[in-house]
């Protein structure tokens, strides 16, 4: 179907146009550098890195992967978080989460170089994005990759009521302030709402970020919606699937994203595009 939103053919073709930005820096003899911290021993978090690591070699970014064991103390951390954000080699700083729980997250997060924050989690990336600051900054890479979607398919977002529903710091709240920046008309849902047709049912654009199986139904949604699943769930058959009933809802939607396939290839090539540019920005800004 002609309304099924493509991820792994736009995150090529996003994929394309970094490296021939890495080219370009290369050229003026500037190594974009992407250097991810890792704490402790979670099988995803793993998997998560080694992927980003081989895309960013072969895009030709320079990778550092530091893998540290889940005993390793925060003072640690910041320790080698500080020689990070000081070094001149390196220009975009990813620290995996989760981290363990010994460790406060918020805050270490918070003490990342605002100028190398890649994920763009650290607080003033995150103002900046809600107070719709017009200058060059990071922002949470799954959220700017849904974006990219939306300028891609040409999905009018001016006027357009939008749901959004989770309301986490990754996806959630940062997708409802870049909709809201855009012009949309945005209501952000949580566990707490006990009628989610009331919200869903009259929405032009529902994004859904909840990790939930089954989120979304078919009749919870209008004709012509534009559907954008960035949950990542394992169903009673082991298969990876979305929040959405993508079955069901992929005949009402306008356009709508699978799982695997969509969003997640988008968050990879996001996260590469915005390390080149942070490169970029340093050389522009001296």
């Amino acid at each position: 179907m002609d309304n099924i939103i493509d991820g792994k053919a736009l995150a090529k073709k996003v994929n394309q146009e970094t490296a021939s930005m890495v080219e370009e820096l290369h050229s003026k003899e500037i190594d974009p550098c992407l250097a991810v911290i890792l704490v402790g021993d979670d099988q995803a978090s793993h998997r998560y890195v080694r992927s980003k690591h081989k895309k960013a070699q072969q895009l030709g970014i320079k990778s550092i992967v530091k893998e540290l064991p889940k005993e390793t103390t925060e003072q640690e951390l910041l320790g080698i978080l500080n020689e990070y954000n000081n070094s001149e080699e390196i220009d975009a700083i990813l620290i995996q989460s989760p981290l363990p729980k010994h460790i406060n997250e918020k805050f270490v997060m918070s003490q990342i170089n605002p100028d190398k924050d890649v994920d763009g989690f650290q607080v003033i990336n995150s103002g900046k994005l809600f107070l719709n600051d017009k200058s060059n900054y990071p922002v949470a890479c799954t959220p700017k990759g849904v974006m990219t979607m939306f300028a891609e398919y040409n999905i009018e977002l001016k006027g357009k009521k939008a749901v959004v529903i989770g309301r986490s710091t990754i996806v959630g709240r940062p997708m409802a302030a870049l909709l809201i920046n855009a012009g949309a008309e945005v209501t952000v849902l949580n566990h707490y709402v006990d009628d989610m047709k009331e919200y869903t049912g009259d929405a032009d654009i529902v994004v859904s970020a909840t990790g939930k199986l089954h989120t979304l139904k078919a009749e919870d949604v209008k004709e012509g919606v534009v559907v954008i699943d960035v949950g990542q769930n394992v169903d009673e058959n082991n298969k990876l699937v979305g929040d959405v009933d993508y079955d069901s809802i992929k005949e009402k939607a306008s356009y709508i994203t699978p799982v695997p396939g969509g969003v997640g290839p988008m968050t990879i090539a996001t996260l590469m595009r915005q390390t080149v540019e942070l490169a970029k920005w340093s050389d522009i800004n001296g």
